[in-house]
């Protein structure tokens, strides 16, 4: 049985919990029997005063308000159950731009004392109160390693940014070992980590999405590509880096994209079973929201550029730019995503006994007001993130940390400017096909001037301590204004300030939010 729920104030949470379900026989495919469990057994209803919106209109970057010291948190909650967070030491997993941008407002909590990031980066690095710990000093890929790591230092906090590890169970093992994390589970991950697994979600629960049928046998894949016709969709089940999916706009297109994963291998063992489904039209955004697996607090929308090309031309990527907020998501629609997608999928993943922790990244489509859901991501976007922490006025160290403990329900409500932030890519030539590495990058502190903030992707040092450029997408130039012109005007003038001869960027990131804005003007 579904769960109600009910908003109060910012937070979600649910009225009541019912018979826990248990996952049915094509979910129980995607999902460890050893992850079949709930951290949170009895659900609280949150009991806050409606919400009341706070923006500053400077588009420079404040510090992040006081309001969230652990002094100032509702003093009527019982001492167990305040969240503190005052000296705490953070552990951040990653090394691109996302981590770089969750990093730049970790550090920024008054209440983060020490924050260590593996394996990180080098504008990582620079940033204060961090400690980077390469391969030899900290292998990611080894659970055990990073919970006998927490355990040293004390780490009161980790965030997982990439969805590789968070497959590969590393929050499991850290919660095992009684150390607070932010990212989902295992079992709860392949909402990202199989898109069939993720797409049966929906099907059960009766969230907005494409239909699909999913293959491992290639006669009857293309036995279905026949019967649709095309425009079509197949995307490998699998985590493939952002380029696992493959608009066909002809059945030879599709019958071909189909032999290259299921045959060819062209997406390794991720590609080994495919989901073929029905191509959306409408506009796309991307919608965030932060979850405990019971209460659901709504962060904001965005907007990215996944194709490589200017007017959203070319091989998709992992995404050239994105800019925050996404003007076709207002008050309204974000209501919408809310009861129609989000709240309904945190409500089914409880039900099947797999809740989600963690942030729940909605790629939508919207056409004539209605948003249909493209996929789940698992974790913060990338380059949406970067945009979202431009934006963010709160501390971001309580809203972590909240959502780990299971106490969403006591957290103040999150202040956001009402400015646009706008992030460009700087990206390798030749991606997201080859590319060289080793190329050096200069001008990078010219180009962190006047509000204007620089995030390493894939850079590491060179021999002589320089930055060079170490993989595809390998810089994010970001910058904050009152409106989405001038985010783009400042944010390309600072990337137009670096130094990079083997690099390129799109030169018309945001173009569907300006065109929308002088529309407006007539």
């Amino acid at each position: 049985m579904m769960t109600a729920v009910a908003k109060v104030g910012c937070i979600y949470a649910p009225r009541v919990s019912s018979n826990r379900g248990r996952l049915s026989p094509s979910l129980a495919r995607a999902v460890p029997s050893s992850a079949l469990h709930s951290s949170h057994s009895s659900p609280r209803v949150a009991c806050l005063k409606p919400s009341r919106s706070k923006f500053s209109s400077s588009p420079s970057f404040p510090a992040p308000p006081q309001h969230f010291s652990r002094s100032s948190i509702r003093k009527n909650h019982r001492a167990a159950d305040v969240v503190t967070t005052a000296g705490m030491d953070v552990l951040v997993v990653g090394s691109g731009g996302r981590e770089h941008a969750l990093v730049w407002k970790l550090v920024q909590s008054p209440d983060c004392e020490r924050l260590f990031c593996a394996p990180g980066n080098p504008g990582i690095s620079k940033e204060p109160k961090v400690t980077c710990l390469g391969g030899a000093q900290l292998d990611v890929d080894n659970n055990d390693a990073v919970v006998a790591f927490c355990r040293e230092k004390s780490i009161g906090l980790v965030v997982i940014g990439p969805e590789a590890p968070l497959v590969a169970g590393l929050a499991d093992s850290l919660k095992a070992a009684g150390v607070p994390v932010f990212g989902p589970s295992q079992a709860a991950a392949q909402l990202e980590g199989s898109k069939e697994f993720m797409k049966d979600i929906c099907s059960k629960y009766g969230i907005n999405t494409a239909k699909y049928e999913a293959f491992s046998d290639v006669e009857a894949a293309k036995a279905y590509i026949r019967a649709e016709g095309a425009p079509i969709v197949v995307k490998a089940d699998g985590l493939a880096a952002g380029k696992g999916v493959i608009v066909c706009f002809t059945e030879q297109e599709a019958e071909e994209a189909v032999e290259g994963m299921l045959v060819g291998g062209s997406f390794g063992e991720a590609g080994g079973r495919v989901v073929i489904e029905e191509f959306m039209e409408g506009e796309e955004a991307s919608f965030f929201a932060v979850t405990d697996g019971v209460n659901t607090v709504p962060l904001v929308s965005a907007q990215d550029h996944k194709a490589v090309g200017e007017g959203d031309t070319g091989l998709n990527t992992g995404g050239m730019g994105a800019y925050s907020p996404a003007p076709i998501v207002g008050p309204e629609m974000q209501a919408q995503i809310m009861k129609d997608i989000v709240l309904p999928t945190v409500a089914g993943m409880r039900e099947e006994g797999v809740p989600f922790s963690g942030v729940l990244f909605a790629g939508l489509m919207i056409q004539d007001g209605l948003p249909r859901l493209l996929e789940y991501n698992a974790r913060f976007g990338d380059p949406e993130c970067q945009t979202m922490m431009m934006r963010l006025e709160s501390d971001v160290l309580p809203l972590l940390l909240a959502a780990a403990e299971g106490r969403l329900d006591q957290l103040p409500e999150l202040l956001w400017s009402p400015d646009t932030a706008m992030l460009v890519v700087y990206a390798a030539n030749g991606y997201p096909g080859a590319y060289q590495k080793g190329s050096a990058i200069g001008g990078l502190e010219a180009a962190a001037q006047d509000g204007a903030v620089v995030f390493h992707a894939g850079t590491t040092l060179g021999e002589d301590g320089e930055v060079v450029a170490a993989g595809g997408r390998v810089l994010g130039v970001g910058a904050r204004a009152q409106d989405v012109r001038q985010a783009a005007v400042q944010a390309y003038s600072a990337l137009d300030a670096i130094h990079w001869p083997q690099g390129f960027c799109r030169r018309d990131i945001g173009w569907r939010a300006i065109k929308r804005l002088d529309d407006d003007k007539f």
